[in-house]
């Protein structure tokens, strides 16, 4: 039986369309990451001219990392046995989620990672179809 898996991906959100011989299932994560992350519990400083906050940009990287890390993981356990993944999105998220899926102990068959547009849940699935069709296709 074949499983083949397309997955849409953004920072902020992903939506995966899985295609058996079963049907066609689709589900939503999403990341929980705004575009800036908010300091909780962290005062501001008093003084005129002095830094606004009391943690460093550094640290605000390694929580947003700390972030994209767990959201990458939990997608990540949704390619899990797929014979093919199509990933495609916007930015770098797909990039991204390529390395980590390479450098994996148990690798993911990954078909093709192609630029996308921001696309709705419809024309996700519309892709993901033809995309699949066209490679049976071809083999």
């Amino acid at each position: 039986m074949t499983k083949q898996i397309g997955l849409w991906i953004d920072h902020k959100r992903a939506v995966i369309m899985t295609v058996s011989e079963r049907g066609e299932a689709m589900q939503t994560i999403q990341s929980g990451i705004d575009r800036h992350i908010t300091l909780r519990g962290v005062k501001r400083s008093r003084t005129p001219y002095s830094a606004q906050y009391q943690k460093g940009d550094d640290q605000l990287d390694k929580q947003f990392n700390g972030l994209l890390k767990k959201y990458y993981t939990q997608v990540a356990t949704c390619l899990r046995g797929a014979d093919a993944v199509l990933i495609f999105g916007p930015g770098e998220a797909k990039s991204e989620l390529q390395k980590r899926l390479t450098n994996q102990k148990a690798p993911v068959q990954i078909a093709g990672v192609e630029a996308a547009d921001k696309m709705t849940d419809r024309q996700i699935a519309a892709k993901i179809r033809r995309y699949f069709r066209e490679s049976a296709k071809r083999s």
